[in-house]
């Protein structure tokens, strides 16, 4: 069976404007399958974090083409872009972005509120078969602000996949974890590409984490100069 295509970024060019012109992506190529777990790696101002926010679609201020799930996004307005989002993209950040004042549980189900199409009770359901894939069903009604921070970053995890995206985008997901939850992140990502299908494409400086994942393309001064 061939391998579907889940992302497809072709001829993706980029300019900042301030102070002045500069092209911080030059002429990006590449596509990423179904179920693979990729990362983006490269020296702090190589633009990995500028092309992540272009693949999953918050910057739409660039040259070139961006195909997801068979879907080209670009030239689509911000509500059609934010509704493909809640719908196939799943974010985690380096900060967790958890609201303190919320239960764990209902960090998680946020998402899926907003995109509405399911019942409170379904979500609630699939919210907390997500805790219990990160081992913390019996966190789920405490304040997320009382969890340590690698138990956030699952919380996090939990909460980026309860619409079920085909794709998961992180931006330096293990940046503020230490070795033992830096793996055991890594290791949920794995799992999700490996049994679940979904798409791993992750920014990160962590050598360690980019040489276990499937691939690596790695820019420098804007450019992929490799795509191991």
């Amino acid at each position: 069976m061939e391998d579907k295509i889940a992302l497809t970024a072709t001829g993706i060019n980029k300019y900042f404007y301030q102070p002045e012109r500069f092209q911080v992506l030059v002429d990006i190529n590449f596509s990423v399958k179904r179920g693979e777990f990729l990362s983006l790696t490269g020296k702090s101002g190589s633009g990995k974090s500028t092309l992540l926010y272009i693949l999953s679609t918050m910057d739409t201020d660039y040259d070139g083409k961006l195909t997801i799930n068979d879907e080209v996004l670009t030239g689509q307005s911000q509500n059609q872009l934010a509704a493909f989002r809640n719908a196939h993209i799943g974010f985690v950040f380096q900060f967790h972005y958890l609201l303190p004042e919320f239960s764990v549980l209902d960090n998680v189900m946020l998402p899926a509120l907003k995109l509405g199409s399911k019942s409170k009770a379904e979500i609630e359901e699939k919210a907390y078969q997500n805790l219990k894939l990160l081992g913390l069903q019996d966190q789920a009604l405490k304040l997320s602000s009382k969890l340590s921070g690698g138990q956030q970053q699952r919380v996090a995890i939990a909460r980026a996949l309860i619409n079920e995206p085909s794709i998961i985008m992180g931006d330096e997901p293990t940046g503020n974890l230490d070795s033992k939850n830096t793996q055991i992140v890594f290791d949920i990502f794995r799992q999700l590409a490996a049994e679940r299908g979904q798409t791993i494409i992750a920014v990160t400086h962590d050598e360690d984490f980019a040489k276990n994942s499937d691939r690596v393309i790695e820019l420098a001064d804007g450019r992929i100069i490799s795509k191991n």
